[in-house]
This record gives C-alpha cells, structure tokens and sequence, in this order.
C-alpha cells in the first residue's frame, strides 16, 4: 500500500547491495550531519522503504546535557571536529552560517570543542588501560598522552630536547616507584592541552603545581571534579565572578565548561606528589609549559593572558605585549585576594577585550 505525498523507493533498487544518493536535493546542512561521508548505504531489502525511514528519529522534547549538566545541542560528526572554516563546524565552507544568531554560533562551537576535548580525554584513558591490561601499572610515555593534533604540532620539537627527556625519567620513576600517589592520573597530566586546542586559545588562566590532595587535581588550573570540596581559591573566584558579571556561585569548582571555550588553564608544572606542593617543581616543567606560552605569543594574536599573583606574572618575559593583553592582580587565594584580586573585573574585561577583537565573549557561568 502507498501512501500519498510520501516517496516510495521500487524494491527492485531497494534490493540492490548499495547506492549512493546524491545530495543535491537534500539540504546541506542535514546531508553533511547525517551522511558525512556523502553517500547513504542501504542493506538489501526485501520490502518497500520510504525516504523517512532512513533518517534517524529524534524526540525534540529530550535534550542532552553535558558532565556539567549544561544543555546542549547534539554533538556534530567525528568528521567535522577538523572543520576549520571558521562557520560553526558546517563542514560545508558555503554553509549559511550568517543566519545564525550569536547564541547558536556560541552553542554549536561550544559543542564542537567539548565532543574534541571527550575524544582527547578517551583517547588518553585508553592507553593507561592498555598499559594496565598488557600487565603494566598504567604508566604511559608522557609524549604519548598529549594527543591534541594542534599542540603535538606546536611542541613537535620540545619532547627532544634534554631537558624534556630528563622529565619524562623522572615522571616515570615517580609513577611508577609506587611509594607516593602521584597526581593527576596519567590520562589527566595534559588535560589543559587536550581540551583546549592551540588555535581555539582566547585567554590563558596561570596555575601553579595541581593541587595535591586525593581526588583533587584534573590538568586544569584551579579546577576540581565535581565532588570534591571547592578550594578557597576557587571559592574566591566565583565570589569575584558574581560581583563582577552577576554569576551565581556553583555547587562544584569543574571549570571543563571555560576550557573548551578556549580559557587554557595551565599550571606551570604539570604534576606533585601526595601532599607535597611544588615536589615536582624544577624538574623540567617548567620550562615545557614556557615552550607553550612562547608559543601562544609567537603565533597567535589578542589572547588574553590572565596573571594572577607574583608567580604568575614572572611570564610576562615571555609575552609580546604589543600583540596580546595582560590583566595582573593579587592571587586569590586566602591570604591575598582582598589585596587587589577581589574587584579586578578580569572576566569582563576579557568579555571586552575578546569582543572588540570580534571575537565570541566568554560564558564564565559554571
């Protein structure tokens, strides 16, 4: 039986191994989101199909959320996350991008950034498991888990330097003597650098050594899992975050949500022993997480370099400030916010910064 208006495919074609469908006669932006690969694959059928049933179908009353509870759009195809056309991950560099408004444009970059950052995340979670699974503890080479194509392109000399080789002894020996907890785990060491892409970076947010409580660390700069408790400096943070753009203050101090919008959250040195602070201090990282700094300021334009406290701001040298924006202010921690980090408005004043240079301001709600 047919039914009127709709198409029905001969079960003659329908019963062949495969075709393609041109897409010419589909809209662009459905065909590269449901057929990224240009062509539709049909199994052999031994009845009549209609064109409908070949669409995936999706209940528009349910909405995807991300680890942050953040609703969000559907996450595009692994196969547009290369997109650099600079139109939303169309993937089509013709695509009517101009008709979209500036919240769809934040939303469907933002999910771009957030599905590359979880690939990053598992990519790195999978070889520590390997590791453990061949009858290894889980130590992974340290080049082998920054896997973030943009930044293994821009540090694709330091890994061979002595000094780099020294490191990568060292965190071996560490991780893999047993004695002392080591943190983060393996697969978080580069969270910062995998979850916030070379050519994606607005701001830069300087940490010190991770914080060395249990379950506390997770590659990003004053950033902590949800469920652990909300250091003071973080505390601090959001109380300066809500004077300064109304934010509300959270329940937990995950700060992936800035990450992938490009606010890379380095610490200066990327590991530390179980209640230890700075024990892996000059050992070499140092002078890797400079090599990403020198770089940021050599080949990029407008970042804003976020420097709080005195530790901080000795990366100034490395900055050329006639191309990028520095905002200094005390540190937030405890002891020192109220000495001129408390109204320092830094997140609206990169929102300006960021805006004025046309590009997308920074949602700093957590």
């Amino acid at each position: 039986m047919k039914i009127p208006g709709i198409i029905h495919f001969p079960t003659a074609i329908i019963s062949k191994p495969s075709f393609s469908l041109s897409y010419s006669s589909f809209s662009r932006h459905y065909f590269y989101r449901y057929f990224p690969n240009n062509t539709i694959n049909m199994a052999p059928s031994s009845s009549s199909k209609t064109l409908i049933d070949f669409f995936p179908q999706t209940n528009p009353k349910r909405r995807k959320t991300t680890d942050n509870g953040v609703s969000a759009a559907p996450l595009p195809p692994l196969s547009l996350l290369n997109s650099d056309n600079g139109d939303c991950g169309s993937g089509n560099p013709s695509d009517d991008t101009g008709l979209l408004t500036a919240d769809q444009k934040f939303r469907m970059e933002f999910n771009k950034s957030l599905a590359l950052s979880k690939l990053n995340l598992r990519i790195c979670s999978d070889k520590v498991q390997n590791s453990k699974a061949e009858g290894g503890n889980g130590y992974v080479k340290l080049k082998e888990l920054l896997v973030e194509e943009s930044w293994l392109v821009a540090l694709s000399e330091e890994f061979e330097k002595p000094y780099a080789k020294s490191l990568c002894k060292f965190v071996e020996a560490e991780i893999c003597g047993g004695k002392v907890p080591i943190y983060p785990p393996p697969n978080l060491i580069f969270n910062a650098l995998n979850s916030t892409s070379f050519d994606k970076v607005k701001a830069v947010i300087l940490g010190q050594d991770p914080y060395h409580g249990p379950g506390q660390a997770m590659g990003l700069s004053f950033s902590v899992p949800k469920g652990i408790k909300i250091p003071s400096s973080l505390g601090n943070i959001f109380k300066e975050l809500k004077q300064d753009l109304g934010c509300s203050i959270p329940s937990h101090g995950n700060l992936e949500r800035w990450a992938v919008q490009g606010v890379l959250l380095l610490n200066t040195v990327l590991t530390v022993r179980n209640h230890q602070a700075n024990s892996h201090a000059k050992k070499g990282w140092e002078q890797l997480t400079d090599a990403v700094i020198r770089n940021i300021s050599e080949k990029r334009k407008g970042v804003v370099f976020i420097l709080w406290g005195n530790c901080a701001q000795e990366k100034v040298r490395l900055i050329d400030e006639s191309k990028h924006h520095i905002l200094k202010s005390a540190h937030p921690s405890g002891l020192s916010a109220h000495r001129g980090f408390f109204g320092c408005r830094h997140f609206s004043r990169t929102n300006q910064i960021l805006e004025q240079n046309g590009e997308l301001p920074i949602d700093w709600q957590v």
